[in-house]
């Protein structure tokens, strides 16, 4: 494996450089070090609408809704359309009952989910092959923030994903496409502008 550690968005991908290990924001595992590609950030990325005359992509903008019931109590059920529904709550010796998993548990989720997603249509223009991606995600949480107390940040301190992926490519082509799939995923960028110190770990199993 490689390790990299670097800073949260609008860091500069265009020229190979190392990475100082102990660089504060996320961090991506593939042993001590990882030589960036000299190719700029978005070297793969497939414009899905026409460019304008100035070289530049028009903007292509989805809307997505969901709708949230909550009963006066730590449960809440979304309803997200066509998708079904699913329940967040808060463990019973929090205060909830443990109907489902926490919001906090859910965007962890979402972040897995996510990168899963941009990795996979990144894979796809890339033609990078792949059997799957197991990924372990935990946080760590000063609880002081959300109890009050102003000067703590009352979402997540760290955040720590390991992601397994199943592939017979070389390590150098799953770089490439972690690069990408980080550029690319907004769940991750969410997370990184948010300043939580991400550190995300890619390692490469055989079939």
């Amino acid at each position: 494996m490689h390790r990299r550690s670097a800073g949260h968005r609008g860091r500069d991908l265009g020229r190979p450089r190392r990475l100082p290990a102990d660089r504060p924001g996320h961090a991506d595992h593939f042993g001590e070090s990882l030589e960036l590609p000299a190719a700029p950030r978005r070297r793969w990325h497939a414009l899905m609408t026409a460019e304008s005359t100035t070289g530049k992509s028009k903007p292509y903008v989805r809307n997505k809704t969901v709708r949230v019931h909550n009963d006066g109590s730590m449960r809440s059920v979304v309803d997200a359309g066509e998708f079904g529904t699913f329940v967040t709550d808060e463990p019973v010796q929090h205060g909830g009952g443990g109907t489902g998993p926490s919001p906090l548990q859910t965007v962890l989720g979402a972040l897995c989910g996510c990168e899963a997603v941009t990795f996979h249509r990144t894979a796809a223009e890339m033609g990078f092959s792949y059997g799957s991606i197991d990924f372990e995600a935990s946080f760590s949480l000063d609880i002081r923030g959300r109890q009050g107390d102003r000067s703590v940040t009352p979402y997540f301190q760290k955040v720590r994903v390991r992601a397994t992926v199943t592939t017979e490519e070389p390590e150098h082509r799953l770089r490439e496409v972690v690069e990408e799939t980080e550029a690319r995923c907004p769940v991750f960028n969410l997370v990184s502008a948010a300043s939580v110190d991400l550190d995300v770990t890619w390692v490469r199993a055989a079939p």
